[in-house]
């Protein structure tokens, strides 16, 4: 009987063991994004709130629910954001109303001569003829602003357009006084940042470091800033970086107001929820143009209609809100680009004409051409012992980590690091507090050739793949190796340039290979409501009206192949206009012709469409290094120039 009893006691302690369990598992909460059917709100809900909330506990429950959501959006799309747990999102799932749900996701942030450089000249042409983007209001998607630079003065600017209706909000040092006639509104969304984190710490699950952080619209990071200043600054006098790049810094759009949205936070990142909530802020407050500097950076592009960005994209531009994107920082390998939504325009990095030369001297007389924007005390041409820690075959010392270098190794030489895993300029503290004197940055074959100048701490020169190996062959070859480090300051009119840089994301379209992304370089399917198209096929994405064209013929064919694109072009120039096609760089094993060859335009027909038809032979075909081969056809009137640039490239079946 006492055996039993103890067996019975057992068991139900064993039981309720696994139903607590359970429970705990069931209650740990995650942050999901859900897409709601918004015309099927019941009446007896007097807000989509309230009807959101009886979505997660049931009818009476709001009060206790509502405190879990975190963001609701009813501009660029309907739906909220919530913490909930696992079987609440089971029942989400099953609700005829709800179209989508997706977890929350952690997303990452991917000049004084950029606007010569692309040939805006004062007072004359584009620039001039825009008043250099006069009362358009640019909302900036990025880790916030810091007010007091030069570049957002409001001085001689007239009075806010009248259609803005944004706010500045108040938070850590920042506050209404902040923004101006320049910079007409700032905000910061950070729930879903803060919900994600819960538990985790900053910069693992997420959560806002409060030690590195502003709870407000003030930039920490430096990020946001930058990309608002490149975009919109006013004209900055006498700028320069440590006396490199002197001259007058200013943006592409230097009239232009500017609203300042912080997703971005430092140390943890961006999260999906709060860009979402940014996206229906911005087209509510009434932007015209959205910058987003931000991504995926995993090399897994999303369905558009699980990507937030391309939602929040898509519903902007429905509102007539112009969206630019970064094609991301993955590069230089291919079907890295991210942000490849038709309807978004996505920009890759390019150089410009401007250089930073340092140059790597060995002792054997051998000189290597480096970049560098170090701007203390140069080393007047002495020669130092040369050495490389990862000749060790450790790792970190290789990457010159974190307490990874031995005094005794590295005091009073220059250290070879491999660029990689930790911050550049990081490279070269991790070399001072050892000792050593200065620093060469040694690209490996990921990084290629592509260089990137930093104002580094100590004597320093960044070198492509090619050269780090030279070096570390010169290391090899004598006992007593040693070099020196020239900077020679800043250098304009290199060329090539533009040259497209080292990191920016590459296509092809991991989604849609006939649609050509990144759209451009630069310095530096679901839809909104139910759609019904009864009897119409479903259209090719090649023939999508897109500036570009891509064709892909199957590499499992012979023969000659040919496919059809069609065009339609908009007369946005002078009423009464004439323009003549041109094929150019047509590749070798390739036709392109062009029908009609002349569209002419009057008052009356503003638009034109015109026919491309692309033939490639497998036999003589010549694809280069990246398996396409490049041309493009342009239309001219005399006066303008317009291109559209065309890739061919062979594909294998699934």
């Amino acid at each position: 009987m006492a055996f039993t009893l103890t067996r019975l006691l057992f068991l139900l302690l064993l039981s309720y063991c696994f139903f607590t369990s359970a429970v705990l598992a069931d209650s740990t909460l995650k942050t999901y994004i859900i897409r709601v059917d918004s015309e099927s709100k019941p009446s007896i809900f007097v807000s989509h709130r309230h009807w959101y909330s009886s979505f997660i506990l049931g009818d009476g429950a709001a009060p206790e629910s509502a405190s879990r959501i975190l963001h609701i959006y009813d501009t660029v799309f309907h739906g909220f954001s919530a913490s909930l747990s696992a079987s609440e999102i089971g029942s989400l799932r099953s609700n005829p109303s709800v179209l989508a749900v997706f977890e929350d996701r952690r997303r990452q942030l991917h000049t004084t001569r950029s606007p010569q450089f692309l040939g805006l000249r004062n007072q004359k042409g584009l620039w001039s003829d825009s008043d250099y983007g006069s009362d358009v209001i640019v909302g900036v998607l990025d880790t916030g602003i810091w007010p007091e630079r030069r570049s957002f003065s409001d001085l001689n600017l007239g009075p806010v357009p009248k259609r803005w209706k944004g706010v500045c909000e108040s938070g850590e040092k920042f506050g209404p006084l902040n923004c101006n006639r320049k910079l007409v509104g700032a905000r910061f969304f950070l729930k879903g940042n803060e919900a994600s984190g819960r538990g985790a710490g900053p910069g693992i699950g997420g959560g806002i470091n409060n030690t590195a952080e502003f709870r407000s619209p003030r930039d920490a990071d430096g990020h946001g800033t930058h990309t608002a200043s490149t975009a919109a600054g006013r004209h900055s006098f006498r700028a320069s970086m440590a006396g490199y790049a002197f001259g007058i810094a200013k943006g592409v759009a230097p009239k232009a107001r500017l609203a300042a949205y912080k997703v971005c936070w430092k140390d943890s990142g961006c999260f999906d929820s709060d860009i979402l909530a940014a996206f229906d802020a911005a087209v509510n407050d009434g932007v015209d143009v959205i910058s987003i500097s931000i991504g995926g950076g995993d090399g897994v592009s999303s369905p558009y209609y699980l990507d937030p960005i391309a939602i929040g994209s898509y519903g902007a531009v429905a509102h007539g809100t112009f969206v630019s994107s970064s094609a991301g920082n993955e590069g230089p390998n291919g079907m890295t680009v991210t942000n490849i939504a038709p309807w978004l325009t996505t920009v890759g990095a390019g150089t410009i004409d401007r250089n930073f030369p340092a140059e790597v001297i060995l002792g054997n007389g051998v000189k290597l051409s480096g970049v560098s924007l170090y701007s203390g005390p140069p080393l007047s041409g002495k020669m130092y012992p040369l050495v490389y820690p990862g000749k060790s075959g450790v790792l970190s010392a290789s990457l010159c980590m974190e307490d990874s270098l031995d005094s005794n190794l590295v005091k009073g030489k220059i250290v070879i690091c491999d660029r990689g895993s930790s911050a550049r300029v990081a490279k070269g503290l991790v070399v001072q507090k050892a000792g050593g004197v200065g620093m060469i940055l040694a690209n490996g074959l990921s990084n290629g050739e592509g260089l990137v100048g930093d104002a580094h701490m100590i004597p320093t020169a960044a070198i492509g793949a090619s050269e780090g190996d030279s070096v570390k062959a010169y290391i090899s070859s004598t006992t007593h190796p040693t070099a020196t480090i020239e900077f020679r300051g800043t250098l304009v009119g290199i060329k090539p340039a533009p040259v497209v840089a080292s990191f920016s994301g590459r296509g092809p379209n991991g989604l849609n290979p006939e649609i050509l992304k990144p759209d451009l370089i630069a310095p530096g399917v679901i839809t909104r409501f139910p759609v019904s198209c009864p009897g119409v096929r479903k259209p090719l994405p090649e023939n999508l009206n897109y500036p570009s064209i891509a064709a892909l013929f199957s590499s499992s064919k012979t023969g000659v192949q040919s496919k059809s694109f069609t065009r339609t072009v908009t007369n946005v120039g002078d009423p009464k206009s004439v323009y003549q096609v041109k094929v150019e760089l047509a590749p070798k094993g390739v036709s392109m012709t062009v029908n009609p060859t002349r569209l002419v335009f009057s008052e009356a027909v503003k638009k034109q469409s015109y026919t491309v038809i692309i033939k490639a032979s497998t036999n003589s075909l010549m694809l280069d290094d990246s398996g396409s081969a490049f041309g493009s056809i342009s239309w001219s009137d005399g006066k303008h120039v317009v291109r559209s640039p065309i890739v061919v490239t062979q594909v294998s079946p699934l």
